[in-house]
């Protein structure tokens, strides 16, 4: 429900609208056009001033009243565009009559436009003398208050726009979300990787251990699922000769929400034939150090109080090595499914998926190792029944060549050499499909027509999935995805009246 004093100050905006309607005053035209943004003024400042003195060059700028301060037939104002902030003065004598007339029914929120030469305060402000005023796009509600702002997460992240208007930390995050992106794109095609896109909506969903989401196409009369991952269809492009693929695509996973997850977020997926998991970890390097740099500035960053050192190489442990070194578990219990199943209820850690080793094993780790691999480390040697879709080693064939990427305590990336045996394939979906059958809604479907595809021979690959949001959470200092997703999914809230 809206306060007193805010239900009144909506009021008085009405209002305002209804008396600049009645005067025939456009509202929200279309027609302006201006010269400069407000970054292109600041830019000619520091480059020469000396000019807006001798030319007295006239600007046209265009952007949000973001603070306005009256002084009788005169006021200073602050705008905003997307470049920058700039202070402009508008005086009666100046604007004429009709002009100033206007402004005084304007509000801090307005979008205006505004026309004149540039001077200098006794402050040594550079300001906008304006000549003419236009008003561009009239805000019938009230910004937040100045000095309270928007604080409470569950209203920044429902009123976005609003958050993105009063907290400029929080628009730089979306700037440097872009960076990353870009930066990342920019690598890849550097390394003659081929941008590509796949379908979103997927008949059988594959790539990944994760409850779907479910839709219906009408016209072909048939349920539909969005995807989990696009890793089965990119490498169907790898077995067509596309040797370098890359991806940066939207995932659907039907799980809880939390500090690090979201159901719907971005993923960038990339496969490299004649390659590796190796070559891969070496290029991931390469990859996040660059952009650090370039979004940063630097290649050691701090997260959460946390220095941490982005330059490679980083350090690589195997997972068994990882659970006995730093979680603590015996060794001799990495083989004793039982055994782990007893040491983790003296540890209350509680294990749902106890059918196979692998799921206890990656279970313990999740708990006593994950959060302490605070600097970048690449965990290795998975299990092959956790890994349906990595090739075994040819040294231990019970694990495959498989890393995880754990930066700031928390997964960034999963990657592996790929497996391009159809028979194996074929058996490692067989065994996914028993654990769904035995509850497992997480588990593989079986897809036939990947197989297929596999049997016209795909080369020896590696592929990779970095997630964006966290990566960026990692590179803004965000403490939670939701900082990093414009418009995180939440639970509906009530409507407000008014």
């Amino acid at each position: 429900m809206t306060t007193d004093s805010s239900s009144d100050l909506l009021q008085k905006r009405r209002e305002k609208t209804a008396q600049l309607r009645s005067r025939h005053i456009p509202l929200y035209p279309n027609n302006y056009r201006v010269s400069h943004s407000i970054g292109d003024v600041q830019g000619i400042i520091a480059e020469d001033p000396s000019g807006l003195r001798e030319d007295h060059p006239i600007f046209t700028v265009a952007g949000r009243m973001m603070a306005i301060n009256r002084f009788g037939k005169s006021a200073f104002i602050r705008m905003r565009d997307r470049t920058g902030q700039l202070q402009a003065y508008i005086r009666k004598d100046k604007v004429g009559d009709e002009g100033y007339e206007l402004f005084r029914q304007l509000d801090i929120g307005d979008f205006i436009g505004v026309t004149g030469g540039m001077f200098q305060t006794r402050t040594g402000e550079w300001t906008l003398l304006a000549e003419d005023l236009r008003l561009l796009c009239k805000s019938t509600r009230p910004l937040p208050e100045k000095y309270h702002g928007l604080k409470d997460p569950e209203k920044r992240y429902r009123r976005r726009y609003l958050d993105l208007i009063m907290n400029p930390d929080v628009r730089d995050i979306f700037f440097k979300r872009s960076q990353i992106i870009q930066s990342i794109r920019t690598f890849l095609l550097g390394h003659d990787f081929l941008e590509v896109e796949t379908p979103m909506m997927q008949a059988i969903p594959g790539g990944a251990e994760a409850a779907p989401f479910t839709t219906h196409h009408n016209a072909l009369g048939m349920d539909l699922y969005l995807r989990i991952a696009p890793e089965l269809y990119l490498k169907r492009l790898v077995v067509g000769g596309l040797e370098r693929v890359f991806e940066i695509n939207r995932n659907f996973r039907n799980e809880g929400i939390s500090t690090q997850h979201n159901p719907e977020f971005t993923m960038l997926e990339f496969y490299q034939a004649y390659a590796t998991y190796e070559d891969l970890m070496t290029l991931t390097e390469e990859m996040v150090a660059q952009t650090a740099v370039e979004v940063t500035g630097f290649s050691t960053i701090t997260y959460q109080g946390e220095k941490i050192d982005l330059r490679g190489p980083w350090r690589r442990i195997s997972l068994g090595d990882a659970l006995a070194d730093i979680g603590g578990v015996s060794r001799k219990l990495l083989t004793d499914k039982q055994g782990l199943l007893n040491f983790a209820g003296k540890k209350k850690i509680q294990v749902t998926k106890t059918g196979r080793l692998g799921k206890v094993i990656t279970k313990l780790f999740d708990i006593l190792v994950e959060p302490k691999l605070i600097q970048p480390t690449f965990i290795t040697d998975y299990p092959v029944e956790v890994s349906p879709l990595s090739r075994r080693s040819d040294t231990v064939p019970d694990v495959t060549e498989r890393f995880e990427l754990f930066i700031a305590g928390r997964e960034i990336a999963n990657g592996f050499s790929e497996l391009n045996d159809p028979e194996d394939q074929r058996g490692r979906f067989l065994e996914q499909v028993k654990d769904r059958e035995a509850g497992d809604e997480e588990a593989h479907f079986m897809d036939e027509e990947y197989i297929e595809a596999l049997e016209y021979g795909m080369p020896p690959t590696a592929g990779e999935g970095v997630g964006i949001d966290r990566l960026t959470m990692l590179l803004t200092d965000s403490p939670s995805i939701r900082e990093v997703i414009l418009f995180p999914h939440m639970k509906p809230a009530e409507r407000r009246q008014g």
